[in-house]
């Protein structure tokens, strides 16, 4: 059963046709899933904080409920290590059309995967996994199973993958945890089953997994129009 809070959230997207990601993370962690630490701002000094407590990049996104595809807009700016960098970016990402707010999150590093859920009008949602990241329509390596899945599927998937090593890991490089990669496929199948009646497409991409973890590093979902 989706939590209540969780129906909250698709009930007042529903005028906008999808979900914006500060919510869709929400779902996310709602269901248990691992998220990247985010704020949701627009002011600078609170940013500026945010950035001071990591040793690592931070990420910034324009949320804007007239951009749906943010890269299409230049509206994520990955790698900022520095004050100035994040001022002038978020200067940038603040006028572009309907920006509301910037998220500001950590960003993460490992093997980046797309995972996606389709409500096929025939079958019900069908889940897809593959390799990640902006390359992805380039390279088209995917797997689609129907929901839901069992673990099973998840290996099947991952071997019918032709870059499957970048998985497993190869050349010395860390693959993913296949237990935590499974446990989140597995579960998010499930999600999208209670979502069955509401949802049109669901991207997650990229998840960034690594040896201990797989983190929603952004998430897209479309509902099905009234």
């Amino acid at each position: 059963m989706l939590k209540e809070n969780s129906k909250k959230i698709i009930e007042k997207s529903k005028s906008l046709g999808w979900v914006l990601e500060p919510d869709a993370k929400e779902l996310m962690k709602l269901q248990g899933f691992d998220i990247p630490e985010f704020i949701l701002t627009n002011f600078f000094e609170e940013a500026d904080q945010f950035l001071k407590k990591f040793d690592s990049p931070i990420v910034a996104k324009a949320v804007s409920k007239k951009i749906l595809h943010k890269t299409e807009h230049q509206a994520v700016v990955t790698g900022i290590l520095s004050k100035d960098h994040l001022k002038s970016q978020m200067v940038r990402l603040q006028k572009l059309p309907g920006c509301e707010n910037i998220l500001v999150e950590q960003m993460v590093q490992g093997v980046e995967v797309i995972i996606g859920a389709k409500n096929d009008f025939q079958f019900g949602p069908v889940i897809v996994f593959g390799i990640g990241g902006t390359s992805v329509e380039i390279y088209n390596d995917t797997a689609v199973r129907m929901a839901p899945l069992k673990p099973n599927d998840v290996f099947s998937m991952v071997e019918s993958l032709k870059a499957k090593k970048i998985i497993s890991g190869y050349r010395g490089k860390s693959g993913v945890n296949m237990e935590v990669l499974t446990h989140l496929l597995v579960n998010f199948s499930l999600f999208v089953m209670e979502l069955e009646n509401d949802f049109e497409s669901v991207d997650l991409n990229p998840v960034i997994c690594t040896r201990d973890r797989c983190i929603i590093a952004d998430a897209r979902i479309i509902l099905q129009s009234s």
